[in-house]
């Protein structure tokens, strides 16, 4: 508790990012095909996020929360429903909504500040930008988001020299550096041990209230989704339908052991059936 309160107390960086982008998902239902038959993975899923909102997705392993992200990230179409961002219909991928997973996958060459310019580099060459002015933004963005995540004094370190914690805030940084307007963060702290995991929700958490970017997290975690999340969705077994959606109005920076998050800890394990 004291790693997250220490975290979540430091002073806010300010910022270059646009405002939250407003994603409507609307009676989403998907399938794989798996030998020849029809495998259903999403049933008739509606939810919101709201500009500037943080919502979590909870639900068994394997149920389909992945499945969603993808199609919030425009990595896949749903079979039948929609998708929206801002009201236009997803239809791919774009730097507007970043996706950071559970594995860091950092590039072993490069070094963090060559592992966060990834983004900048990559529009640069899009749009054939060479000058010495666009250059000079594209380092301030890069210097800008090592320093949200605390990493400027190790952007000449590669990925080797770093712990779990901070090679999972260099792929924070590399978000963040695209100023995205969503968030998408597929079980980004499950492979991390419980100290650092614990740090690192605080430091999502500062870096989400400093910058106000719309967040989409998907967990197993029930006490992360409540420490971190204005409201948390929680899915069934797959085929993943909603079954409940619960709101945390609690102010930051929470603690776990605040008897309203107890509360809402209670409620969310008996809408998975883990109330006994």
């Amino acid at each position: 508790m004291v790693a997250v309160r220490e975290v979540l107390n430091q002073p806010a960086v300010q910022a270059s990012v646009r405002d939250g982008a407003r994603i409507d998902v609307r009676h989403v239902s998907h399938r794989f095909a798996l030998r020849g038959a029809a495998l259903p993975v999403l049933q008739d899923v509606s939810f919101s996020v709201e500009p500037g909102e943080f919502v979590a997705l909870l639900g068994p392993s394997g149920c389909g929360k992945s499945t969603l992200l993808r199609l919030v990230a425009g990595l896949d179409a749903p079979t039948e429903g929609s998708v929206n961002a801002d009201g236009a219909a997803i239809a791919g991928p774009d730097p507007a909504r970043v996706v950071v997973f559970q594995d860091p996958t950092l590039y072993p060459w490069r070094t963090v500040r060559g592992n966060v310019a990834i983004g900048p580099q990559a529009q640069r060459r899009r749009f054939a930008r060479r000058d010495a002015a666009h250059e000079e933004k594209a380092q301030n963005r890069i210097d800008a988001a090592l320093e949200l995540v605390g990493l400027s004094e190790f952007a000449e370190a590669f990925p080797h020299q770093l712990s779990g914690g901070m090679a999972q805030r260099v792929a924070l940084a590399r978000a963040l550096v695209n100023d995205p307007a969503l968030l998408v963060l597929d079980e980004p702290f499950g492979k991390l041990d419980s100290l650092t995991r614990i740090r690192m929700q605080g430091e999502l958490a500062r870096l989400w209230q400093d910058a106000r970017f719309s967040v989409l997290l998907v967990t197993h975690d029930v006490e992360e989704a409540l420490l971190l999340a204005n409201r948390v969705i929680v899915f069934s077994e797959r085929p993943a339908r909603v079954v409940a959606e619960v709101c945390n109005d609690a102010p930051y920076p929470r603690h776990r052991d605040d008897p309203k998050l107890v509360a809402l800890r209670r409620e969310v394990l008996a809408q998975l059936g883990l109330d006994t």
